[in-house]
């Protein structure tokens, strides 16, 4: 599955030994699996399928995806700051960007519109519309140290999954991309490295 969702993407290179490629595969599908149903699977299927860091993830807004076309635009960020959630513009150019999307994470994507859209008529008048895919169940941006603390690590706990970080999700999606032989130059842009 995992593999087919990359090569449907259209990338080629290589790298990455066979047993450790293996390794990946089956934590993702395991993960995936552990996922299924969760409010949030679409935030760690795209955090593997498009390894956009977990700011930028958090700040996709639902005129960022063409579900048609199967791409996503990176054009800000979230991050906490004192006050609250701050939603800014990527640092650099190259962070800015178009990201292809697998059929993997358009069919999480459209679950989760079809879920959000559920707790939008639950929410009524609570609801705080601000266009975030990820969001609480009343609109509110979520918060970054909740999802790592509350959400992630016991997921994983509960998969039987390594200890890893949020952000390994994203070293996840370009060591399965590169040793599919998908070419490096391809992959640093796809996940927005400057160099």
């Amino acid at each position: 599955m995992l593999a087919s969702l990359i090569l449907a993407a259209g990338f080629v290179w290589q790298d990455a030994s066979r047993s450790r490629r293996e390794t990946h595969q089956k934590q993702v599908r395991v993960l995936f699996d552990a996922v299924k149903g969760d409010r949030l699977e679409a935030l760690y299927v795209l955090a593997v399928t498009t390894g956009l860091r977990q700011g930028e993830l958090l700040g996709l807004k639902w005129d960022d995806i063409d579900l048609e076309v199967g791409t996503l635009q990176v054009r800000r960020t979230l991050t906490t700051a004192k006050g609250g959630p701050i939603l800014s513009a990527p640092k650099t150019k190259s962070t800015r960007r178009t990201v292809r999307l697998s059929q993997t994470a358009l069919e999480a994507l459209r679950s989760h519109l079809e879920r959000q859209l559920g707790e939008i008529d639950r929410a009524g008048s609570l609801w705080s519309e601000n266009g975030l895919i990820f969001a609480s169940e009343v609109g509110a941006p979520l918060d970054r140290r909740y999802i790592t603390t509350h959400r992630f690590k016991p997921l994983l706990k509960r998969a039987k999954l390594p200890h890893i970080r949020f952000h390994d999700l994203r070293h996840t999606c370009a060591t399965l991309l590169l040793s599919t032989n998908v070419n490096p130059k391809v992959v640093s842009e796809m996940l927005g490295h400057v160099t």
